[in-house]
C-alpha cells in the first residue's frame, strides 16, 4: 500500500487535522514512513501568520530535483495555506499534485488515492458555510496523553487584520454528540487531558436554535468519565459570558486557564480592528473571571504597529498589560495579510517603529510573568506530566492548572501518568519543579 508523510505547520487546528488525516489513511491501509521513502509528501499548513507560509513555500521548491529525475514524491498542500494559495502552488510546482481547502478534510482519503492513480486533484472551498469532515477520532497522535478537539469552524467576526474567515470559511458549530462520541473514543484511547480548540470557542452554539452554548457543551465535556483534565481555547470577549465560568468553577476538571485577546488597549485601535467591545467591557469580563476563578491562568493576544496606531495607541496598550497582568502574552507587530481590509488602511506603520513597539511590550510583559511565577515558588500542583522537555537530559514537562509549563526531573516511566510537583524556581517563561510523588 502506499507510504506516506505528513507534515503540519501552523496552530493547534492543524496538528488536529493532521491526526484525524493521519488516523484515516491508517485505517485505510496506508503506512506513515520517512521523508525518503515516501510516496506523498503531505504539507498540512496554517495561512493565518505570514511565517507558515514562507516555510511551506520553502519546503516545495525542494522536490524538484527528486521530480526530475524520479516523477516522485507527489506532495499534496491541505489546510489555510492551500485555500490561499494552491491554486499558484499547483501551477509552479507540478509535483504538487492535490490542493485541499480545511473544510474538505472528509474528501481527503479519496482525493490521496486519486493522486496516487495519477490524478490531479482540486478540492477548495467554494462554499463558505459547507463542511465535509472526516468522521474519525484523532486516534494517531504526536502525543498519545493529549488531544485537541475542534468544536467549531470557521469565524464570522472579520476582524479587519485576520483571514480565518477566508481561508476557514464561516463559522459552523460541530454538533454536540459528533463532539462526546469523539471525546469518549479517545478517553477509551488513554487520553487524560482534552482541549477544545476554536477560532472562537465561546461563540460555539450560536447558530444552533435549542439554547445549547458553549457553557452546556462545556458541563457535558465535565461529564465524561474517565476524563481528567479539560482545557479550551481561544475565546472571544464579545462572547465570554458569566454562565462560563460558573461552570468552570462547578468542576474542577476544567482547567482554570482562558486566554482572552485583547489585541489593543486603544479603544479607537479596537473600533478600526473591528473587535466590537470596548476596553471597559473587556475589563468588566475580566473581573468577572478573577472573580469566579482567583487563580486563574489569564493569557491574551496583543497586536502593536496596526495602521493609524499612535504613539497615545500604543501607550494605551501598555498600560493595558500593567492593569491586567498577564500570565502569558503572544505578542506580534502587524503584518498585512492580502484580502484584509486593514491591509488598505492608510497610515501603515513603519517596520522599525512597529519592531520597536514590539520590543517595548515583550519587555514589559516579561517583567510581569517574572513577577506572576516567582510567587509561585513553593506552591504544589498536581500535574500531568506528558512529555520530555524539549531541552536538557532526563528533564520532562507538565503543565499547571492555570496552564505554565513547568520542567522537573523525571525518568520515562513518569511520562503518562500525574504527579504532585513542587514549584522549585521561575523563570518568565516557565517554572521548575520537583516530583513529590507520583499520584497514579
Amino acid at each position: 500500500m502506499y507510504r506516506f508523510i505528513l507534515k503540519v505547520y501552523g496552530c493547534q487546528m492543524n496538528v488536529y487535522d493532521g491526526d484525524k488525516l493521519r488516523t484515516a489513511l491508517i485505517r485505510n491501509g496506508w503506512q506513515e514512513t520517512s521523508e525518503e521513502e515516501a510516496d506523498i509528501v503531505i504539507f498540512n499548513g496554517c495561512s493565518i501568520r505570514a511565517k507558515a507560509e514562507h516555510k511551506v513555500w520553502s519546503e516545495l521548491g525542494r522536490y524538484g530535483e527528486s521530480w526530475s529525475d524520479k516523477k516522485k514524491p507527489f506532495v499534496a498542500v491541505t489546510g489555510c495555506i492551500a485555500q490561499r494559495l494552491g491554486s499558484a502552488m499547483m501551477t509552479r510546482f507540478p509535483w504538487v499534485r492535490l490542493v485541499g481547502g480545511p473544510r474538505h478534510i472528509g474528501d481527503l482519503p479519496e482525493a490521496l488515492e486519486r493522486v496516487m492513480a495519477g490524478e490531479r486533484v482540486s478540492l477548495l472551498d467554494e462554499d463558505s458555510r459547507a463542511f465535509v469532515d472526516l468522521a474519525v477520532p484523532p486516534i494517531e497522535r504526536v502525543n498519545p496523553w493529549k488531544a485537541y478537539v475542534t468544536i467549531a469552524h470557521g469565524c464570522d467576526n472579520f476582524c479587519t487584520y485576520c483571514i480565518v474567515p477566508y481561508v476557514r470559511g464561516r463559522f459552523v458549530s460541530r454538533f454536540p454528540e459528533d463532539i462526546l462520541v469523539e471525546i469518549r473514543g479517545l478517553v477509551e484511547d488513554g487520553v487524560k487531558e482534552i482541549t477544545l480548540l476554536g477560532q472562537n470557542v465561546n461563540s460555539y452554539g450560536q447558530d444552533f436554535k435549542n439554547g445549547y452554548t458553549f457553557s452546556s457543551l462545556l458541563r457535558d465535556v465535565a461529564a465524561i468519565d474517565g476524563l481528567p483534565l479539560i482545557r479550551f481555547v481561544t475565546s472571544h470577549p464579545k462572547d465570554f459570558t458569566p454562565d462560563i465560568v460558573e461552570v468552570m468553577a462547578h468542576h474542577p476538571k476544567i482547567c482554570p486557564s482562558i486566554n482572552l485577546p485583547i489585541q489593543s488597549g486603544s479603544d479607537r485601535i479596537l473600533k478600526k480592528m473591528n473587535r466590537k467591545y470596548t476596553l471597559a467591557k473587556y475589563r468588566e469580563t475580566v473581573s468577572v473571571i478573577r472573580n469566579a476563578l482567583p487563580e486563574v491562568g489569564l493569557t491574551s493576544d496583543l497586536i502593536v504597529g496596526f495602521p493609524g496606531e499612535t504613539e497615545e495607541d500604543f501607550q494605551a496598550s501598555v498600560a493595558a498589560l500593567h492593569e491586567f497582568r498577564y500570565d502569558l502574552v503572544h505578542t506580534a507587530a502587524y503584518s498585512p495579510r492580502e484580502g484584509t481590509a486593514a491591509s488598505t488602511m492608510e497610515d501603515q506603520i513603519d517596520q522599525d517603529v512597529k519592531m520597536k513597539r514590539l520590543n517595548t511590550v515583550n519587555a514589559v510583559q516579561s517583567e510581569i510573568a517574572l513577577q506572576i511565577n516567582r510567587g509561585l515558588v513553593g506552591k504544589r500542583y498536581k500535574i500531568l506530566i506528558d512529555d520530555w522537555a524539549p531541552k536538557g537530559e532526563s528533564l520532562v514537562q507538565g503543565r499547571t492548572p492555570g496552564d505554565k509549563v513547568v520542567i522537573m526531573e523525571g525518568t520515562e516511566e513518569f511520562i503518562g501518568r500525574f504527579a504532585l510537583v513542587s514549584i522549585t524556581s521561575a523563570e518568565n517563561w516557565c517554572l521548575h519543579g520537583e516530583v513529590i510523588s507520583i499520584i497514579d
